[in-house]
């Protein structure tokens, strides 16, 4: 209708002057909201991450879904290695193999040939130039089986191994540069973590990402709640987050709340996500279950107790 009134007006949509969804993931890669907040080098966790790096060569960032971990992972790769083109990103999955990470081969015409993967890859790269920082970010690092994906490699990721020269699969000697960083993202509760512990315990730093009160209030805040909404929705959060040391399914990252500015916004978290958390994390405690659901609803427009000593008498019983 607009178009046939004005023919000649060309509309622009958020991501066309690059300020929307599609323009943040694609320089963020770690979070899909156009308002993300920018992560610098004075940030406490990055400078957590960057010394532990400094450490261990490698560090496992792991908590439960919702708590920023990709987020993190992403601007501290960004900060540590001081430009995007020596960040590669990689996410593990059930069927990732040696293949996918280090050396497998590709298709052509007529036959296959050899193809890097993005380790072998960022390895050289860094081997070439010591003097730059080089970082790799595996997210779900515990969906796949490490040992085979990291194959030879998996003993020459520890930081008092680096420089040593290893043979690869294609008979090429190669060395993991010391200037090659790794960092991952993991989540503890997930199959497999078993094995991820026991291949890294030693090699890399492991830096615990829970489910944080102050950054939610940050992010209430930041997207303009209601102060009282805000103080409910708190309220909720530590309530559910308080049955995750003796149910670890039951904890609720600060970022589902990443949408929340008004009841709407939390109706619609709920239905369309931390539902089906409540639910699973509790299908065998049905009485929680049905208090924390209970809990949920009393965030919406319930008014504040009355101060003590304010009570409103009951009217006094007339006769007839």
């Amino acid at each position: 209708m607009f178009e046939e009134l004005v023919p000649a007006v060309r509309t622009l949509g958020a991501d066309d002057l690059g300020i929307g969804v599609k323009e943040q993931a694609r320089t963020s890669h770690a979070s899909s909201a156009p308002d993300a907040p920018v992560i610098t080098s004075d940030d406490p966790y990055v400078q957590e991450i960057a010394r532990l790096a400094s450490i261990y060569g490698g560090v496992i960032l792991s908590g439960p879904p919702g708590t920023s971990k990709s987020f993190y992972a992403s601007a501290a790769a960004e900060i540590i290695a001081g430009s995007k083109n020596r960040v590669k990103f990689v996410q593990f999955h059930a069927s990732y193999q040696y293949e996918d990470f280090m050396l497998g081969f590709t298709p052509t015409e007529t036959s296959f040939k050899p193809k890097e993967g993005p380790f072998l890859e960022l390895a050289k790269a860094a081997a070439g130039h010591p003097d730059d920082t080089y970082v790799l970010v595996i997210d779900e690092l515990s969906r796949a089986d490490v040992g085979r994906v990291f194959g030879e490699a998996l003993t020459y990721v520890e930081n008092t191994k680096r420089e040593l020269p290893f043979t690869i699969a294609n008979g090429e000697e190669i060395k993991v540069p010391e200037n090659l960083v790794i960092l991952a993202t993991m989540n503890p509760f997930d199959r497999g973590v078993d094995e991820v512990d026991a291949a890294f315990e030693r090699r890399f730093a492991k830096m615990a990402m829970d489910p944080d009160r102050e950054l939610l209030e940050a992010i209430l805040e930041s997207n303009g709640m209601d102060p009282d909404l805000q103080r409910r929705v708190m309220i909720w959060f530590e309530r559910i987050n308080n049955y995750a040391s003796s149910n670890p399914a039951a904890a609720v990252g600060h970022a589902y709340f990443s949408t929340a500015s008004d009841e709407s916004s939390l109706a619609d978290i709920w239905r369309y996500q931390l539902k089906y958390l409540v639910e699973r994390a509790f299908r065998r405690d049905q009485n929680t279950r049905a208090a924390l659901e209970t809990g949920w609803q009393h965030i919406f427009a319930t008014p504040d107790p009355p101060e003590h000593g304010t009570e409103t008498e009951p009217a006094p019983a007339t006769g007839d």
